[in-house]
């Protein structure tokens, strides 16, 4: 009986050491949160790559709980706002931060 406390006991603080582990923090995003960002990076660079009129190669998109962040160089103001309403149309994107430039 006593070694069964023991291993119950063990089990639950195992349980609850890995569940505040998978928890995410200000400064860090959990498992859960990265696969989201992944799903929605790709999403974003598909929309991007998918439109005839954007140069995809020049656009960088990064996310992070739900935000994207996106950097490079285009050809046109145009061509900044397109890319900034073809993210804001992916499920997931929580709000879209504008960093490109217009070469």
């Amino acid at each position: 009986m006593q070694h069964f406390k023991f291993c119950s006991t063990f089990v639950l603080a195992f349980v609850v050491l890995f569940a505040l582990g998978c928890a995410s923090t200000p400064s860090q995003s959990s498992l859960g949160e990265v696969i989201d960002d992944t799903v929605i990076t790709t999403r974003v660079k598909a929309a991007i790559f998918n439109d005839p009129t954007l140069k995809s190669s020049e656009i960088n998109v990064e996310t992070v709980k739900g935000e994207v962040q996106l950097s490079g160089f285009v050809g046109s103001r145009a061509e900044i706002n397109r890319a900034v309403a073809l993210s804001r149309d992916v499920g997931g994107v929580i709000s879209v931060r504008n960093g490109l430039q217009v070469e």
